[in-house]
């Protein structure tokens, strides 16, 4: 039997799991959700960078990709800043859509999932 290794358990959800090489990433947004597209991109970027370290992975593996964006006018500067940050030659299978985010600041979550 395979174990799950959960992080940062909270009542109603965690930040990742890890199960069979694999980490499953909850949604990823913005702390400071007073910025722009541009700095709240970068946030989650770095929140995912920082999750997958703690689970012995990094962004050129990740195996899939998934963005909200509560404005899709947004779209092209935030792949502006993703464009930047993956990994050339390694860049995952992705989806992006138009979504009502939990909190009205918020403009934009990342959810990913990647092999260790």
């Amino acid at each position: 039997m395979s174990t799950i290794q959960r992080f940062d358990v909270g009542p109603r959800m965690s930040e990742m799991a890890v199960h069979n090489g694999v980490a499953y990433l909850a949604g990823q947004v913005a702390g400071d959700g007073t910025q722009d597209i541009t700095g709240q991109a970068r946030q989650v970027l770095a929140a995912i960078d920082g999750l997958l370290a703690r689970a012995g992975s990094d962004k050129s593996k990740i195996l899939r990709a998934q963005i909200f964006l509560a404005d899709l006018a947004d779209f092209a500067a935030m792949n502006a800043v993703w464009e930047a940050w993956v990994v050339p030659g390694h860049t995952p299978p992705r989806a992006t859509v138009q979504a009502a985010l939990a909190k009205p600041e918020w403009k934009i979550e990342i959810v990913v999932t990647a092999g260790i």
